[in-house]
This record gives structure tokens, C-alpha cells and sequence, in this order.
């Protein structure tokens, strides 16, 4: 921390906390994480390069985090996804400032199908986005921030966020296609982005499944005996 940054902090720190005790039910201490953690982001990004990553991060968890926590399970799209977007541009080796990072992620966000798409939606990380948040998940990864804590910020953002549960997968290798529903059958289908054009019958999917299965999941169709 620099010196000179303290008064500014402080009395940034207080502005917003007068402002969003206003506008929410949060406790004193949740509302006070919110502000300070905001503030140290914004004061510290022109200096960024005299900190490393994991010494930014260290700062930021030492921060006192929100009474609340996400509980397992809670925000499942966006912890998962966040999760393998970060280890993806560790292994790319991107350069960790918030431009190249948003760049990645609308990059990530143009092949996402299902719930990881409508997870990329809600940011405004698609083309056809109605709000732009990218700066809440780009920001923060770029001080190495766990996804948790992301996740626990955009969920006072947009709820709805939170809410996005990945489907249960079927066992394509057990699971019994004459048994599913023509809406399962479809929804197969969609996730590996394919339609059956034409389709009237049940049996008509079913056929369009099998014929695919040795591309979409070789292993499936290798573990089964009635294709």
C-alpha cells in the first residue's frame, strides 16, 4: 500500500458506505467488505505492477469478507465456469491485466452452449447481452481473486446468476433411449449442438442419437451393444 493512498481510501471507503447502507439490508460488516474491497481494486489497478498477483490476492482475502458465504452448491454455473476460465488462462499463459482477460472471456464465451451460455448472457458476455458486467469478472481475475468471492459479488448484482444449475447428465452408456422423453431426447441433442430436422416420431430421435453418439460420445457408443 502506498502512503499517500490512505486518506484516499479512507474517505472513499466512507463516501460508499454511506450509500449502499442506504440501499441494502447487508450488515455493517458485509456493506464494509463490499466498499473497501471496491475501492483497494480501483486505487491499486494503476499500480498494479509493483504487486504480484498472489500478494494482491493475500490482500484481498485478508479483507473481511460478507457475513454470508456461498454454501455448497450455490452459484454452480458460475464457480464451475470461472473456475476452468481461470485455469485456462494460466495455462495460456495470458497476461493477467483486466483488457486481456475480458478478451479471453468474450473469446470463451462465443462457443458456450446450454447453462454456460445463459451464465455468459448474464454478464454481458455475449453479443446478444442486454446488461455489461464483464468488468466484475475480469477485474478481480486479474488480482488472482478466488471465483468464489466473484461469484458472491455478481449474485448481489443479479441473482439470477446464482440460480443457473447445470442439468443432470445421463449415462449415455446405460441409459435406456426408448424410456426418455422426446423433450430428453432433444435436449441431447442441443447439448451437442445438434437438431433432428424433421423429427416427427419418437423413434425418429432416437435414430438421430445413435447415428451421432460415435461423435459426440465414442465412449458411450463403444460401451453400448445396441448400436
Amino acid at each position: 500500500m502506498y502512503p499517500e493512498d490512505g486518506p484516499t481510501i479512507q474517505s472513499e471507503v466512507c463516501r460508499r458506505l454511506s450509500s449502499e447502507a442506504a440501499e441494502t439490508h447487508e450488515s455493517s460488516l458485509s456493506v464494509f467488505s463490499s466498499a473497501f474491497t471496491d475501492v483497494l481494486l480501483t486505487l491499486l489497478e494503476p499500480k498494479m505492477f509493483s504487486f504480484s498477483g498472489l500478494s494482491v490476492a493475500l490482500a484481498i482475502v485478508l479483507v473481511p469478507g460478507p457475513v454470508e458465504s456461498l454454501k455448497e452448491g450455490d452459484c454452480e454455473v458460475c464457480v464451475t465456469f470461472l473456475g476452468k476460465f481461470y485455469d485456462t488462462l494460466k495455462d495460456s499463459n495470458t497476461n493477467f491485466n483486466s483488457a486481456d482477460i475480458e478478451k479471453q472471456l468474450l473469446e470463451s464465451c462465443k462457443d458456450t452452449k446450454g447453462k454456460d451460455n445463459r451464465f455468459c448472457y448474464y454478464i454481458g458476455a455475449t453479443s446478444d447481452a442486454a446488461t455489461k458486467m464483464i468488468n466484475e469478472v475480469s477485474k478481480p481475475l486479474s488480482y488472482h481473486v478466488p471465483v468464489e468471492k466473484i461469484c458472491e459479488k455478481l449474485k448481489k448484482k443479479d441473482s439470477q446468476i446464482c440460480e443457473l444449475r447445470y442439468d443432470k447428465q445421463l449415462d449415455l452408456t446405460k441409459v435406456d433411449l426408448k424410456k426418455l422423453k422426446v423433450k430428453d431426447l432433444k435436449k441431447i441433442l442441443e447439448e451437442w449442438g445438434e437438431s433432428c430436422k424433421g423429427c416427427a416420431e419418437k423413434s425418429d430421435f432416437i435414430r438421430k442419437i445413435t447415428e451421432l453418439m460415435p461423435k459426440y460420445a465414442p465412449a458411450a457408443a463403444k460401451a453400448r451393444t445396441d448400436l
